[in-house]
């Protein structure tokens, strides 16, 4: 795992390329390089910062120069040993036990070609010296981040936004389209990007640049294809071995030469990831997080410590235990610059503090259970919409007195949330609404109307073009299965846009890299496989993949209540952060700006105040846009952020 950066045919080029690559010094300690080259009547020049994972000698450093090809990588090949071998026997001789030489290899022998046998996580880019041409190309499913500007025939590339900010010369200018989105999702969908002028290369492509200014683009992975074929597999009557596939995926997660540890919360996910692990690694090490009593009461969340102490007993791992309190809220400031955009997920908190707790203790590898909600139907929302079909053919009449009912209760009182209450608001919120429309609204901040109305006026068309932008990812595959449908609308958007970028922005930020056994492609071939009627049966979620695990896990861990990755905000709101909320309300920059409107934003933090809505999660993104606006206009966002060490 490591921070890449990179200019093309770009003026003052290798000054740029060394600031985007200094800039990325928290995503490799452990080295640094730079390659530079004339190439038409330009010049290219890669950097490369390095976090040492495999092959710790000098062999696996970068940029990476063999016989005319220069690699500079970020990422795993989980299946680089099987590549190598194939490699060896036409011929090649390896230097080290790198991947990232398996990969220079594999690209000199097959180009693009190979692409579609890599099985891992990676963003790279590839110069070859004889015809001057350089490609970018970004994994299956955007594990790994890349961002690319474009000038005229240039080109400037980079692991991280702030990097690009940083060579944009001024303040950067922000996309207002970007801004809205991550108000409706409280994250920017990866098809967005933040700063005017920059992209994010998609999940599965590529991207050629040659000398004379050309360019070319292709695919090589596309999930609706994947979800497809797995539909009929499933016709065809095929059953994935859930069990065997994601043991397998495990296994080859664990290739390291440095100490790897897991992310164990006690839910179903990183439970049996850890279990799995220590079949391989016995002895190794969890990290779980726990809070305040007074905040988990607050919440009403669930003891989440004592499944992981019980996993932990049973299967012989060194559990280590994190607690959360309010100074870490102190980090604010730093987790948005990290974030690089205005992400509204405090698990992004979670994540930043057990790395850094990892870290500190000699572990730079970690295993999270993320993707396996997305795609295997674990979140609520999922069985929500289809509790929603059912729900509509309710009467009318009865569905109306209903949610007047519900409407008049509280969410919270002065010593206790409601947490029941808030997901019967949170279901009657989206039930009566079309497929499209309910999904989205199931886990967005706003309806159309509500948005319209913190926002500018002048933005209504752009929150239009947001919202369609989603109705047509979402209805752009020919699935008949509901189910499948919103876990492929999640793979293709929620998970590349939130989860996955949160993970690597806050564990690089620590120099930690996360690994993420169930977004591998053999274990996302599986998943849609699986029919949705064995992914949510009854009102069970998860199904298939809860019945796979029984083969290692007992029960009462496998069909406990569902855990939660996030944090207390309600009580955050309610106590810690009120003079906060009313500092960003009353003049904070994007009030002043016009871009959100003091009177809605009054309204939510009073029926939030009130108990009468939830609005905790909303008020916590609008800190995290408005600190990271206040970030990017002071220059803090161009790359002038605080210390990754600080």
């Amino acid at each position: 795992m490591c921070g890449i950066a990179g200019t093309y045919r770009w003026p003052d080029g290798k000054a740029v390329a060394d600031r985007l690559t200094d800039t990325l010094a928290h995503r490799g300690p452990d080295g640094s390089g730079r390659y530079g080259r004339s190439v038409g009547d330009g010049e290219v020049h890669l950097g490369h910062r390095r976090l040492a994972i495999v092959d710790l000698s000098d062999t696996g450093a970068q940029p990476m120069a063999s016989d005319g090809l220069v690699l500079t990588y970020n990422g795993e090949l989980y299946n680089a040993p099987e590549l190598r071998a194939e490699l060896a026997a036409a011929g090649v001789r390896f230097r080290g036990t790198s991947d990232t030489e398996v990969l220079l290899e594999a690209w000199r022998r097959w180009g693009t070609d190979c692409l579609p046998r890599l099985r891992g996580m990676f963003a790279f880019g590839v110069f070859d010296e004889r015809t001057g041409e350089l490609v970018l190309v970004r994994d299956q499913l955007g594990i790994k981040p890349l961002f690319l500007m474009r000038r005229g025939e240039g080109l400037v590339f980079a692991s991280e936004l702030k990097a690009l900010a940083a060579v944009t010369g001024g303040t950067p200018e922000v996309d207002h389209a970007a801004l809205v989105a991550s108000l409706l999702y409280y994250w920017v969908p990866d098809s967005r990007c933040a700063l005017r002028g920059a992209e994010k290369l998609p999940p599965g492509s590529w991207l050629r640049l040659r000398p004379d200014g050309r360019t070319e683009r292709g695919r090589f992975w596309d999930l609706r294809e994947v979800a497809a074929e797995g539909r009929d597999r499933a016709r065809a009557g095929e059953v994935p071995d859930l069990a065997a596939v994601v043991e397998e995926s495990t296994r080859r997660h664990l290739l390291s030469d440095v100490p790897v540890a897991t992310f164990l919360s006690g839910g179903l996910d990183s439970s049996w990831l850890t279990a799995l692990a220590a079949r391989h690694r016995p002895g190794i090490a969890a990290y779980t997080i726990g809070f305040r009593a007074e905040d988990a009461r607050f919440e009403a969340m669930p003891d989440d410590l004592r499944y992981a102490r019980q996993v932990a007993r049973r299967f012989g791992v060194d559990l280590r235990e994190i607690e959360i309190a309010p100074d870490v809220l102190d980090l604010l400031p730093r987790m948005t610059y990290h974030l690089d955009e205005p992400i509204g997920d405090p698990a992004a908190i979670n994540t930043f503090l057990i790395c850094s707790a990892a870290r500190e203790a000699g572990v730079k590898v970690m295993l999270s259970g993320m993707g396996a909600d997305e795609l295997f139907a674990g979140y609520r929302k999922h069985l929500a919409n289809l509790l929603a079909v059912r729900y509509r053919r309710v009467p009318g009449p009865v569905r109306r007195g209903v949610s007047a009912a519900v409407d008049r209760l509280p969410v919270a009182s002065a010593r206790r949330g409601y947490r029941s209450v808030r997901f019967a608001k949170r279901f009657l919120s989206f039930a009566d609404l079309p497929e499209e429309t309910a999904f989205r609204r199931s886990y967005t901040m706003y309806d159309r109307g509500e948005l319209l109305g913190l926002i500018d006026p002048d933005l209504a068309g752009t929150v239009d073009d947001v919202l369609a932008e989603h109705a047509d990812v979402y209805r752009d595959n020919d699935l008949d299965d509901f189910v499948n449908r919103m876990c492929l609308g999640d793979a293709r958007m929620f998970l590349p846009g939130l989860n996955l970028a949160y993970t690597d922005r806050s564990s690089m930020a620590a120099s930690t890299e996360v690994r993420v056994p169930y977004v591998d492609v053999e274990v996302v071939r599986a998943a849609f496989a699986v029919p949705g009627d064995r992914k949510i049966v009854g009102r069970q979620g998860k199904a298939a993949l809860k019945e796979a695990a029984t083969s290692i896990l007992p029960r009462e861990i496998v069909y406990r209540p569902k855990g939660l990755f996030s944090a207390p905000l309600r009580a955050w709101m309610s106590r810690d952060l009120a003079p906060l909320v009313r500092e960003v309300v009353n003049d904070g920059e994007l009030v002043r700006s016009g871009f959100l409107r003091r009177d809605a934003l009054r309204r939510l933090v009073e029926q939030d105040a009130a108990g009468h809505q939830d609005y905790s999660k909303h008020l916590w993104h609008v800190l995290t846009l408005e600190h990271w606006y206040r970030g990017l206009v002071s220059g803090a966002g161009a790359g002038h952020g605080p210390s990754p060490t600080a």
